[in-house]
């Protein structure tokens, strides 16, 4: 009888590790919701040093960020303040994840003059990517892309996360999710806005 009841637990906890993974590679809304609580529990939490990569400045001049709004902002027009700029795309699971923390590092700079914030759509598809963030209830701001992007900056890994200074220069960089509503990621920004 002891002996029934273990196969039975060992087979229904198999059973239910085996649907968890597929589920992971089936549903990209479960796989954002799985990494959204490592997150909560501490994982993913970007390195905030700042670590200046270098930019062909011809290259990183002639990128332009067009608005939803269809206000237009290139790094000239940027300067003197921090940008926070993430490339992100409907159908990515990692970029689903870290979306809720952007949108809550957003919400709370969002008035702040000196810290702009641009949601990069990948797939330049700003109609689908809009009513996403509707269909979210995210009040982030996003904006696609003309011109070619520097490779030191996005190179097609989603999400990618920069963060450029009030001179223009990069200073953090990072592939992948992350939390960015961490206490140490907002007083990142707060001391280059300052």
């Amino acid at each position: 009888m002891e002996a029934s009841k273990k196969k039975i637990v060992s087979n229904a906890l198999t059973i239910g590790l085996l649907a968890f993974a597929v589920a992971l590679f089936v549903f990209p809304e479960f796989k954002a919701w799985a990494i959204r609580g490592l997150m909560k529990a501490g994982f993913f939490q970007p390195q905030v040093t700042a670590n200046n990569v270098p930019a062909s400045e011809a290259a990183a001049a002639s990128v332009q960020f067009v608005a939803a709004t269809g206000e237009t902002h290139t790094l000239k027009s940027l300067r003197g303040k921090v940008v926070f700029i993430n490339f992100w795309a409907t159908w990515c699971p990692l970029c689903i994840a870290e979306m809720p923390a952007i949108n809550e590092l957003y919400t709370s700079f969002k008035n702040n003059p000196a810290i702009v914030f641009l949601l990069v759509d990948a797939d330049n598809d700003l109609p689908k990517a809009m009513a996403f963030l509707k269909e979210k209830r995210l009040g982030l701001p996003v904006s696609s892309v003309r011109g070619a992007i520097p490779t030191s900056w996005y190179n097609g890994t989603l999400p990618t996360t920069l963060v450029l200074d009030k001179t223009g220069t990069l200073v953090y960089h990072h592939e992948g999710v992350a939390d960015y509503n961490s206490k140490k990621f907002r007083e990142f920004l707060e001391g280059l806005g300052n």
